[in-house]
């Protein structure tokens, strides 16, 4: 576990070191888009995040190579340079993408490419385990073919999530949290070393996010882009690959009975068509919606638009920040949720558990406006919005003054898109700073 822990260290740190340095070549070199009708910030803020995560990603899988219990997985395994391989051709094609803004079909086919390259280097599915059948052997191309469905679904479903700040680097890290604990009891528990290479992807996935997000919550100062959005989403497919389809269900020894029965008592997190869409519900429920969505209507699947879960989260009401929060809790409860299913299926109190926390996620839904309050000893350590008004007992308000209260997140009007002065961050220094120079001319 501690060299676990020192790979994720390592890869936050090294990814949130240069995304500083990142964000000004991406100033430099002019990869900041045109506010579009569909995007939820308004200002210009530079993309191009990915290339930080990436190097965090190297380096994550060369400290992992140098430590001595780690080192035996590179020796034994060929899937951590599948992995590579495939990030590094997912990479190029989004760091094009967030530059040149390339076509949706071209990147379809870069995804399929990447797979594919994963695939000739060993990171594939090998078996299917199908309840009440048991392992099912899959030939060369059923394999292929549903590895690169897999990994193209999932790159998908993250990219399509990311669209306010924080959100999929976020979602992805609660995602990576659930995996890594439930592959870590896999290779640890069970001492089977199939688990390794999962265990390490995850973990260093967390690295990626944890290092980028501190850049990346609202207000934004970069977005990670396609080049980041694709490569987590290749990640975590690896990862759901690895485990899934290679490591063997009746190795877990869950029963003392038939392979069937193995099967039947890991079925929540062990079929490889839907353990992404366990781990990642929420993305892949907002995949399936857009794609119906724009189908109906006679558009492209790919055709961007204003539909997705989040986008209707503020249009309801709900601030910025209530809703990443509310996407939070939902990818938290679901992938928590099937973790704790997965270690013991036959307790009442984890569905109790579920169905409580689905109420209470609902009542947050219901209520947009909904301000909680600190109590008076808190508010030192809650944001301002929390704490409650005081009335100034020596000033009196002027009347031919009128009063110009700072809108908080909860009661701030809402903007038109395409109107640039309230991302937070601009290209070149902080909105606070351009706002006092404004004033003062």
């Amino acid at each position: 576990m501690r060299e676990y822990l020192l790979t994720l260290c390592i890869t936050a740190a090294v990814t949130y070191l240069l995304t500083g340095p990142v964000r000004k070549f991406a100033i430099v070199a002019g990869a900041m888009p045109e506010i579009r009708a569909r995007d939820v910030h308004r200002e210009p803020t530079p993309r191009l995040g990915g290339i930080a995560m990436f190097f965090g990603l190297c380096a994550g899988l060369l400290t992992a190579d140098h430590l001595t219990n780690l080192n035996q997985l590179f020796e034994k395994s060929n899937e951590p340079r599948a992995l590579l391989s495939g990030a590094a051709l997912i990479w190029l094609i989004g760091v094009l993408d967030d530059k040149f803004e390339i076509d949706a079909l071209i990147k379809l086919g870069g995804q399929m490419i990447a797979a594919g390259v994963m695939v000739m280097q060993g990171l594939t599915i090998l078996w299917l385990p199908i309840p009440g059948v048991g392992s099912v052997a899959l030939t060369q191309w059923q394999g292929t073919l549903l590895t690169v469905a897999l990994v193209v679904i999932t790159i998908n479903a993250v990219n399509f999530v990311d669209g306010l700040d924080g959100l999929a680097a976020g979602m992805v890290c609660i995602a990576a949290a659930a995996f890594f604990l439930y592959a870590y009891r896999i290779w640890y528990s069970y001492g089977i070393e199939a688990a390794a290479p999962a265990t390490l992807f995850s973990a260093i996935l967390m690295g990626m996010c944890l290092g980028f997000l501190p850049h990346n919550m609202h207000p934004a100062r970069i977005f990670m882009g396609d080049s980041g959005s694709m490569l987590i989403g290749l990640v975590l497919a690896a990862g759901a690959i690895s485990v899934t389809g290679q490591v063997d269900p009746d190795a877990l020894k869950l029963f003392a009975g038939s392979e069937k029965a193995a099967v039947h008592q890991t079925v929540p997190v062990y079929i490889p068509l839907l353990l992404p869409l366990t781990i990642i519900a929420v993305p892949a429920a907002d995949l399936i919606l857009a794609i119906v969505r724009r189908t109906w209507r006679g558009q492209s699947p790919f055709a961007a638009d204003r539909g997705h879960l989040h986008h209707r989260l503020l249009e309801i009401g709900h601030s910025h920040s209530r809703a990443v929060m509310i996407m939070y809790f939902w990818s938290a409860l679901i992938a928590f949720g099937a973790l704790t299913y997965s270690v013991n299926s036959a307790s009442m109190w984890i569905v109790l558990s579920v169905v409580i926390l689905s109420t209470i996620g609902l009542l947050l839904l219901l209520l947009p406006r909904f301000t909680p309050r600190a109590p008076r000893w808190a508010e030192a350590f809650v944001p301002p919005r929390y704490r409650r008004r005081r009335a100034a007992p020596d000033a009196a308000p002027d009347a031919s003054t009128p009063a110009d209260p700072e809108p908080t997140d909860e009661h701030r009007t809402p903007v038109a898109a395409g109107v640039s002065g309230v991302n937070g961050a601009t290209a070149v220094g902080s909105r606070a700073r351009l706002a006092d120079r404004s004033r003062s001319r």
